[in-house]
């Protein structure tokens, strides 16, 4: 049937309408939600680890790791997302469709290596927070925790319960910054710390750990990968415009929240514990720090409050590592896919079996967020060469000074991490 030109037009104009975001206040909200589920991996259970040790070990003094970390996170995680948007690809299907096949598979296979790592922290710290809660043994409940993980990523269930999660993650997250009233903060002390490099003696595994913790490669597979649940026409270039705007303002307000929370962490260990000299030798001893809030209850809610950041980035991770292998083959993240599925078992599956292998679970937790950090500039070099080829991007390429800052990012990580191989060398042959 031949529909009149004039209907044509008027459903050309109402579909338009339907895929393309407006202006008002109410539908910037649409744009938010990306970077809220990438900064759950903010206050991971890896990440918890390194910022009370860093803050209980040192004080304020690694501060500007946290800087330093969060602002190369909004540019990082901002160019992931612009990946996703400009192209309808995430940065692992990229990888495997536009750079030569043994580049591409180096870089994605030690992409899913990281997020193994990430695997381990957030299991591990979940396990924890079972340990704490029930006394069940770490190693089977690492195993409950991977079957509960398991469940949520093979039913989709995730998607009903990730608002409650992160907002409950939050919640105590904000109750970190709110600690800061409670404790006796020198703020001159801590504003220096937070703009001024220094490296304690002994501080370069907690530094590139903390970093590691906050710069997290399996978070840029992610943002590329999820940011397709907010495209509308991709062939509308207007659109294309508004969505990068817009992912900005959320990558933005949400690393800045990140920043808050992590800067927090450390602070409140720091004048909690660094100013009594409290060796911090297990995650459990940090449930003190909610005290003044919670009262004697806080080590219940510390181990229900890490049980809930170990599940909801333990989901988020396997989606990660779910797309980031599937990428492989050049298909997105479906766990109804068998390559997604392949890729979701490999990595709970080792993850688990190197828990097994861990005795010393704090210094576990530190470690797999500094092999996030030896990964990072291989990620960052696979996110420069796709955002900066113009047969890539199209008329989205990055401008030069972006992509000169991208290649700064990782040349900074690129040299920390010869001085962390370079101090680790030292004391094995002192």
């Amino acid at each position: 049937m031949m529909l009149p030109v004039w209907l044509k037009k008027l459903l050309a104009k109402l579909d338009k309408k339907t895929h393309s975001p407006s202006l008002t206040a109410f539908e910037i909200f649409r744009y938010i939600g990306p970077g809220l589920l990438v900064t759950v991996g903010f206050i991971d259970p890896g990440n918890w680890a390194a910022n009370i040790s860093g803050g209980a070990e040192f004080g304020t003094q690694l501060l500007w790791v946290i800087t330093l970390s969060t602002f190369m996170l909004i540019v990082l995680q901002h160019n992931a997302a612009h990946l996703g948007i400009a192209t309808g690809l995430c940065l692992s299907e990229a990888a495997t469709f536009h750079l030569p096949v043994r580049t591409g598979r180096f870089l994605v296979g030690s992409a899913v290596l990281a997020a193994i790592s990430t695997m381990i922290a957030e299991l591990l710290g979940a396990a924890i927070a079972i340990n704490m809660l029930l006394g069940v043994p770490i190693k089977l409940a690492a195993l409950v925790s991977t079957l509960f993980v398991a469940f949520f990523l093979y039913s989709n269930s995730y998607k009903r319960i990730e608002t409650i999660i992160i907002g409950f993650v939050s919640i105590i997250g904000i109750s970190f910054i709110y600690e800061l009233h409670l404790v006796p903060v020198d703020w001159g002390t801590t504003f220096r710390h937070w703009v001024t490099p220094t490296f304690p003696d002994g501080s370069i595994v907690l530094v590139m750990s903390i970093l590691g913790a906050v710069v997290m490669p399996h978070n840029l597979f992610l943002h590329s990968e999820i940011i397709q649940s907010r495209q509308w026409n991709l062939e509308d270039e207007q659109v294309i415009k508004r969505q990068l705007k817009y992912e900005f303002l959320d990558t933005l307000f949400s690393m800045g929240i990140g920043w808050a929370i992590n800067s927090a962490m450390i602070i409140v260990a720091a004048y909690t514990f660094f100013s009594a000299r409290i060796d911090v030798v297990d995650l459990s001893q940090a449930s003190v720090v909610l005290e003044p809030i919670l009262g004697k209850g806080a080590a219940l809610v510390f181990a229900f409050a890490l049980l809930c950041a170990g599940i909801a980035s333990s989901i988020t991770a396997g989606i990660a590592g779910g797309s980031i292998f599937a990428g492989l083959f050049g298909e997105p993240y479906d766990i109804k896919d068998a390559h997604s599925r392949l890729g979701v078992n490999l990595i709970l599956g080792l993850s688990l079996a190197i828990i097994f292998l861990i005795d010393d679970t704090l210094q576990g937790l530190v470690l797999s967020q500094v092999v996030l950090s030896l990964q990072l500039p291989f990620t960052i070099y696979l996110l420069v060469r796709l955002t900066s080829s113009r047969e890539v991007m199209g008329a989205h390429v990055n401008p030069p000074r972006t992509r000169w800052l991208l290649i700064s990012f990782g040349i900074i990580i690129t040299l920390l991490n010869f001085y962390l191989l370079f101090d680790f060398a030292k004391g094995v042959l002192s």
